[in-house]
């Protein structure tokens, strides 16, 4: 597969592509990775590190055509470099104001078969933004680019004939991230699956959240798994009005919690400005979970039973159960609960399992896993 992979400054692409490479190495398999941004910076020497952004439009184009030119020189013919990353951008939102950063005739040249939009939580892209870059940018500037680098790269794919083929893709949980990065560009074959479960309500239930994360673990052994719970900012929003309420100007936030390194420092982020993002949370967590559904080949959704025999069925789950039916996929139902499931689910399911294993048996029994073995399980 050749893949071009975007995403805004501050996902941190390069670290997180190395290690998808490090994968398919431990497996046998090569894959070959450009840096866009590393080329340009050898194209143009005389540029400070961390200050390319800074020249002036015309000579930003010139260096990433001559980039991207190179790129394509080095991956021709197609056939002698089967797995090939390219690590770019599609927008930036800079001093300039918003501008692209591709041309569609250099990207016909290169002829990727897929495209992945790589994002990550906004208060950790906006820490990470303002630790490699001297820029006055609010979460909500991270959060309006992200939007509009998903929609460039899924507008890039269209143009090119990859509709199908176009991801977005959280980083979130970086070893299991990193296993699906590394299957869309090995193993593109491999079944999609949406993970479907309760989030926001279930956060002080550890035995339900415990059962939830055997039910994700199960599901990314097997399958090519496009998780919710990757990038989750809806906690950001909870904490952040909380600490309004308490008249607090700032809070500080784990970064291991959300993908980064265990035992790095807090990052403090603003109250006033994750007030000022509720509704671009609440917004973009309806649209990507959406699109995560869309990409996918079909979705399995737990539905645990909470104290008193009550299902853990939340209005989030329901309605992406509606979405991916109405949207011809395979729906498939994990019912732990006592009470039987609602006409809601029995019309719209494929099928309902009692349990995760009843419900992998099944997928074995079709051929629809891909072995454990194959991925080191």
């Amino acid at each position: 597969m050749r893949t071009l992979i975007t995403g805004q400054i501050g996902v941190d692409k390069r670290p997180y592509l190395q290690a998808v490479v490090d994968a398919a190495g431990a497996m046998g398999e090569r894959i070959e990775t450009f840096h866009i941004g590393e080329l340009m910076y050898r194209e143009s020497m005389d540029v400070r590190p961390g200050r390319i952004l800074d020249l002036p439009i015309a000579r930003l184009t010139n260096l990433r055509r001559a980039a991207f030119k190179d790129v394509i020189s080095a991956t021709m013919p197609t056939a002698a470099h089967p797995n090939v990353i390219v690590n770019t951008h599609a927008t930036f939102r800079w001093r300039h104001g918003l501008f692209s950063a591709f041309d569609f005739d250099q990207v016909a040249l290169l002829k990727p078969d897929c495209f992945i939009c790589l994002v990550d939580n906004v208060e950790v892209v906006h820490h990470r933004l303002h630790a490699e870059h001297t820029i006055d940018a609010t979460l909500k500037d991270c959060m309006v680019w992200r939007e509009e680098e998903i929609l460039a790269t899924e507008l890039m794919a269209q143009a090119m004939g990859c509709s199908n083929q176009f991801y977005i893709l959280s980083r979130g949980r970086q070893k299991e991230t990193i296993e699906t990065a590394l299957r869309l560009v090995t193993r593109p074959e491999m079944r999609k699956v949406y993970p479907s479960f309760p989030m926001s309500h279930v956060v002080d239930m550890p035995e339900v959240l415990a059962e939830i994360d055997h039910f994700r673990a199960e599901l990314a052994k097997h399958f090519i798994t496009f998780d919710p719970g990757d990038v989750d900012e809806k906690l950001l929003l909870d904490r952040g009005i909380a600490a309004a309420r308490d008249g607090r100007e700032w809070i500080e936030v784990a970064p291991h919690a959300f993908g980064g390194r265990s035992g790095a420092e807090p990052i403090r982020v603003n109250v006033r400005e994750i007030l000022d993002i509720a509704g671009d949370i609440d917004g973009q967590i309806y649209m990507r979970d959406f699109k995560l559904i869309d990409q996918s080949d079909m979705i399995v959704s737990l539905v645990p039973e909470l104290a008193g025999g009550v299902p853990g069925l939340s209005s989030g789950v329901e309605r992406e159960l509606h979405h991916a039916f109405e949207h011809t996929k395979e729906v498939y139902v994990v019912w732990k609960p006592r009470k039987a499931p609602s006409p809601f689910i029995t019309e719209t399911a494929t099928k309902i399992f009692a349990t995760v294993d009843a419900a992998l048996e099944y997928f074995e029994s079709k051929g629809m896993m891909a072995p454990a073995h194959l991925f080191g399980h």
